[in-house]
């Protein structure tokens, strides 16, 4: 059963610690094409080892993170607000997509919630809708250009693209993994753009996603066993300032995550 959320939806009825019905998992990934956020509560603690299972219903997985001793699973990212018992200070940056810096970005990301402080949420938004929403200045400007990944051997990609699936125009982005912008690459035109443009830039996508009262924005506040899968190019995320209030002020927070292997590289 599926319940409308403000972006995706909720899933009743399932248990992931056991579903392997071909036809059920055939649509589960239907559903997360379709609606790009499947959220399932309720979970109970899904074992690192069953995590890494689900998530390989969507293909190869990519790990290019840090190993936390503590993570279940070297495939599991182990994010917390105490280092140790999980990576700190995750997610917090900026509004971004996984794993920008590849050459194709993660296709899907699979979060597990095991630990709830109390507060910490995690604020999701449709690219698709940002895109086609945007002033038509600012849309000229953005489908000039072209994100420079802050990785030394980060790639290059367009900042508005078709996502492979939906062919929808979409956003490759981090807010906080840009080291530089260029205008019309490939053409006689082709600059860099300049440190005040950058900043601006930033500072216009940001808008896009926090103007109105962050209309466009669904706020997930997470319960423990919360099963997130989420269509990574077709939703920007972000955590809130509260993930990393200290543990002895609202308790200790562990969210385990894994990335699906990107195949398609952003491609005008």
């Amino acid at each position: 059963e599926l319940i409308p959320i403000k972006l995706g939806c909720e899933v009743r009825g399932i248990d992931l610690k056991t579903e392997s019905r071909p036809e059920v998992v055939e649509q589960i990934k239907q559903d997360v094409t379709k609606h790009r956020i499947l959220v399932f509560k309720d979970q109970g603690v899904v074992s690192g080892e069953r995590h890494v299972e689900i998530s390989k219903w969507f293909g190869e997985l990519e790990s290019t993170f840090y190993k936390h001793p503590k993570s279940p699973h070297p495939d599991v990212f182990r994010v917390s607000n105490d280092s140790e018992e999980g990576c700190t200070g995750v997610g917090r940056t900026g509004w971004h997509i996984d794993g920008s810096f590849q050459e194709a970005p993660f296709s899907y990301s699979l979060y597990h919630m095991v630990n709830v402080p109390k507060q910490g949420a995690t604020k999701f938004a449709p690219l698709a809708e940002i895109v086609s929403e945007l002033p038509s200045e600012k849309r000229k400007e953005w489908e000039r250009l072209w994100m420079v990944s802050d990785r030394r051997t980060g790639p290059v990609h367009p900042l508005i693209y078709r996502h492979p699936i939906s062919k929808k125009k979409v956003l490759c982005f981090h807010l906080g993994m840009t080291s530089g912008f260029l205008y019309d690459l490939g053409s006689k035109e082709q600059r860099m753009a300049t440190k005040p443009e950058y900043r601006r830039i930033l500072k216009d996508i940001h808008e896009e996603f926090v103007k109105d009262n962050g209309s466009i924005q669904y706020k997930h506040n997470w319960s423990v066993g919360d099963f997130i899968i989420s269509d990574n190019l077709a939703v920007g995320h972000e955590a809130t300032p509260e993930t990393q209030f200290p543990r002895s002020e609202v308790g200790l927070r562990v969210l385990h995550r894994t990335t699906v292997k990107g195949i398609y590289p952003p491609k005008k």
